[in-house]
């Protein structure tokens, strides 16, 4: 079988059913908060792309990575597709030029060098589809991912999952805002490990509402894996980020 190729007929009547059933939960979580349902972006990370292209025939267009080797090798099988691809995971600044030739969206920003290396990745990849007689890509959307840790220092907001801290939120929302290239597109996060996922996402509407202060059009709000995406819908994310739940346990990583 092909990187790209069709998976077998059970593993595809598998992901039917697990997205069927996510489907269901944000529809029912949408109703209960009288709120219209938030984008589904399937995290894909480390499952082949050929389980991608099942889901693409299931009508999904939108899909999440978090490591640029395994992204990029993704998006070239599957340029036929049209999918909008996310990047989610924390990303170097030597990865910007890369991820730029594929990505619609990044959810991870979070440093005011991230936003600069953005900006010019954007530019020297104009250049290049200019020179191979392509057309402009679009804007590159940026989420400027937040830490929702109650109290954090900045050094315990820069380990582990990584985000800016609240305060600094709208200063990187005014960089990204006045970068070529760039367009704000609201905030990301993760709800703390042990904490109340709702507690956590109602402080993201506050970190939110200033950046909405920046650009009233950045009103989007990325929130929600898989386990606390009712709380998130509750919360008004416009944007879930759902791995497990759709694709089954994370395979084996050699």
């Amino acid at each position: 079988m092909t990187a790209g190729g069709q998976p077998d007929p059970a593993r595809a009547r598998e992901l039917e059913g697990r997205l069927r059933a996510v489907r269901a939960r944000i529809s029912s979580a949408a109703g209960t908060a009288g709120r219209g349902e938030p984008e589904l972006i399937v995290v894909t990370k480390y499952f082949p792309a050929s389980d991608v292209r099942t889901l693409a025939g299931l009508g999904v267009t939108d899909v999440g990575e978090n490591r640029d080797q395994e992204a990029a090798a993704k998006a070239a099988d599957l340029q036929d597709l049209g999918l909008n691809w996310h990047f989610i995971g924390q990303l170097q600044t030597n990865k910007a030029r890369s991820v730029v030739r594929y990505a619609h969206s990044v959810h991870s920003v979070d440093r005011l060098p991230l936003v600069t290396a953005l900006g010019k990745a954007v530019g020297v990849e104009q250049e290049r589809r200019a020179g191979a007689g392509l057309g402009p890509r679009e804007d590159l959307r940026c989420f400027l991912q937040v830490t929702l840790d109650a109290g954090a220092d900045p050094a315990q907001a820069r380990s582990g999952r990584g985000g800016a801290l609240p305060a600094d939120v709208p200063a990187l929302a005014e960089a990204c805002a006045a970068t070529e290239g760039l367009r704000l597109a609201g905030v990301m996060a993760v709800a703390p490990l042990g904490a109340s996922p709702a507690e956590a996402f109602e402080r993201l509407l506050h970190v939110s509402a200033a950046v909405r202060a920046v650009d009233p059009a950045a009103a989007a709000i990325s929130a929600g894996m898989s386990g606390d995406l009712e709380e998130a819908v509750a919360a008004g994310a416009t944007h879930l980020r759902i791995g497990s739940d759709v694709l089954g346990p994370r395979p084996a990583v050699g």
